[in-house]
């Protein structure tokens, strides 16, 4: 029996051949030990300066451009994503992400003064800043291997933490260069460790000493991740994706609509956190709006991801499509209307390969529109208004993003404050994956927290307030307690009425008190 270490080996989905060499998988052992070394090397990375760990996010930005046609090959082979897609939403958000950090990071962690009441606090200056946290963790992403997990390892770096990043098993070679974007960044060694793995990988480093988890990934998985943390009172970011849904209103421009949602539906083959899978169109515009949406799925070129004609690649394992052919099963038994698509085969690959799909008629109680889709499927429902649109959006128990397709920007901003979701985009979507200035992230049973934006780098620190006050004899405030100590409070507090009566009263009651306050607290100056 042998007794070497386990591997993992990267396959490319397109064809089942395998990617590169096998990478050792981190053991327990290994976890806590890459954990330990973060965090002794964080100590001093926390003492930089915002501007010098700015520099470091500037020079991985150029790092990814250095190495844009290795990434997006790799990329492209290991996870299957169409290459010209890798170049849009991967490479590009990436590179903006770590140059917003380099640009804006500094003067969103810088802090802030805060003013205090005067009336109690007449000599007090207060400030707060943001310190580490310490070492955070990273749990990658299956379908959107690179800017996304990238995201959350910069984030967490630049508020000054070091960080421990378990990319998905899918994406391990991915996880192996993102590390390297940073090492030709200069990072400080032992700052960002890589450990490779499965599910007990993943386990191990939830339960190590970490001060946060960042996870994005499924519903099961994330509730699990989200159980432990729990236990552990440790704090944690969760994007557990979506079933997003799309509004298009008797007013939109229905051909423009249609080639939007196709998009926001099919690109990555439905795999992205944020894909529609469910559309609600307005019964007078139903008819033109299918029909054209089912041509437009049609059209799509499914095949090789190295193809830049290429706009749906493989599904990342059999195992999503598997699932895929099990809800459509279901939904067809169901009574609904299958127009396009499903499991086809690409001549010359071996991948898990799904044509888009569009339904009609599926039932409210079908798995399909209960339950995340891991593939390129939308299900399209004809409903009486925009009101009944709503309903059917905030039916699902998840509530990641929606988009609202309309050409009346004020009813968009209505229909948007009624939807039960973390973001809205109108007559597109997917608008904030690309755009990390804009928090990410969804409410109710799609995650915790937000992964971009001011936010994202703000809930990667703590909060520190820092006060001064001169040494100007003793606070009023402080022992001793007595009578015109509390008619002083008194007085103070109905001087802050917004009723002229109150404020007359404490002018009347809170004299005497106040003046023996006083001259109790300018003895106590003399005595400084």
């Amino acid at each position: 029996m042998s007794d070497a270490p386990p591997t993992l080996s990267a396959v490319a989905p397109a064809t089942g051949a395998p990617l590169g060499v096998p990478l050792p998988v981190a053991s327990p052992r290994d976890v806590q030990a890459a954990v330990a070394e973060a965090a002794s090397v964080q100590a001093l990375w926390a003492q930089l300066r915002l501007a010098d760990r700015a520099r470091y996010m500037a020079r991985a930005a150029q790092a990814v451009i250095d190495e844009a046609d290795e990434l997006a090959a790799l990329i492209s082979a290991e996870q299957g994503r169409p290459v010209t897609e890798v170049e849009l939403g991967e490479l590009l958000p990436a590179i903006e992400t770590l140059q917003w950090l380099a640009e804006d990071g500094p003067g969103i962690l810088s802090g802030e003064r805060a003013s205090v009441s005067r009336a109690l606090r007449p000599l007090t200056r207060a400030r707060w800043t943001y310190e580490p946290l310490g070492v955070v963790a990273v749990l990658g992403p299956a379908a959107e291997p690179f800017a996304t997990p990238l995201g959350d390892v910069a984030v967490a770096l630049m508020a000054g933490n070091g960080v421990v990043f378990k990319p998905s098993p899918h994406a391990a070679l991915m996880g192996a260069r993102i590390a390297r974007v940073f090492a030709r960044a200069g990072l400080p060694p032992g700052l960002l460790h890589v450990v490779q793995g499965h599910a007990a990988t993943g386990d191990a480093l939830v339960e190590a000493p970490v001060a946060q988890v960042r996870f994005t990934g499924s519903t099961l998985a994330g509730a699990k991740v989200l159980e432990a943390c729990a236990r552990g009172v440790k704090r944690v970011v969760a994007d557990l994706g979506g079933a997003d849904a799309a509004i298009v209103c008797a007013d939109a421009d229905v051909p423009r609509a249609a080639a939007g949602i196709a998009w926001g539906a099919f690109s990555n083959a439905g795999q992205s956190g944020g894909s529609i899978e469910r559309v609600f169109v307005v019964e007078s515009v139903a008819e033109q709006f299918l029909g054209s949406l089912v041509g437009r799925a049609r059209a799509l070129h499914v095949g090789d991801p190295r193809d830049p004609e290429t706009e749906i690649g493989p599904l990342v394992g059999g195992e999503r499509l598997g699932r895929v052919t099990e809800l459509l099963a279901d939904a067809d038994a169901r009574g609904a209307t299958q127009h396009c698509g499903g499991p086809v085969e690409v001549p010359g690959l071996a991948g898990a390969f799904c044509a888009p799909v569009v339904l009609s008629g599926v039932p409210a109680d079908a798995r399909i529109v209960r339950e995340e889709v891991p593939g390129p499927v939308v299900a399209v429902t004809v409903v009486a208004d925009e009101t009944a649109a709503i309903a059917g959006a905030n039916a699902s128990p998840l509530g990641l993003g929606a988009s609202v397709w309309t050409a009346d920007r004020y009813k968009g901003a209505r229909i948007a404050r009624e939807l039960k979701v973390g973001m809205v985009w109108m007559n597109d979507h997917h608008v904030a994956r690309s755009a990390p200035q804009l928090p990410w992230g969804g409410v109710r049973g799609s995650g915790i927290g937000r992964a971009r934006g001011a936010i994202a780098l703000r809930t990667c620190a703590e909060p520190k307030v820092v006060t001064w006050d001169p040494r100007l004899g003793e606070a009023f405030w402080w022992f001793p307690y007595d009578r015109a100590l509390a008619g002083t409070g008194r007085a103070i507090a109905r001087l802050r009425s917004a009723r002229d009566a109150d404020r007359e009263r404490g002018l009347k009651d809170g004299a005497r008190p106040a003046l023996t306050v006083a001259a109790r607290t300018l003895k106590t100056l003399r005595r400084g």
